[in-house]
């Protein structure tokens, strides 16, 4: 019975940690605007690429320690969907 506690204790960390402005205290990575028309798909690439970058520094950095190996993990599910996406659409 103390894992939904557990995950509610969680989850209440998580959401302070956004209300103190935790991730716009280490620079947050540029935010595409999605509705722009001319970003082309290696834009995009190029663009997800940084932004993984970001991710991995800011867990070498030793932010969010409680989601340090779920954060590791989809960090490096991402390099592998860009180096595939990076295969399929190469910069022209």
């Amino acid at each position: 019975m103390t894992a939904p506690n557990a995950a509610a204790a969680s989850a209440a960390d998580v959401s302070a940690d956004a209300a103190a402005g935790t991730a716009a205290a280490v620079g947050d990575p540029g935010i595409a605007d999605p509705s722009t028309p001319g970003m082309s798909t290696a834009d995009l690439i190029s663009q997800l690429q940084a932004d993984r970058l970001w991710l991995l520094r800011q867990i070498d950095a030793g932010l969010w320690p409680q989601w340090r190996l779920d954060l590791a993990a989809l960090e490096r599910e991402l390099g592998q969907l860009l180096d595939q996406a990076g295969e399929r659409f190469p910069k022209s």
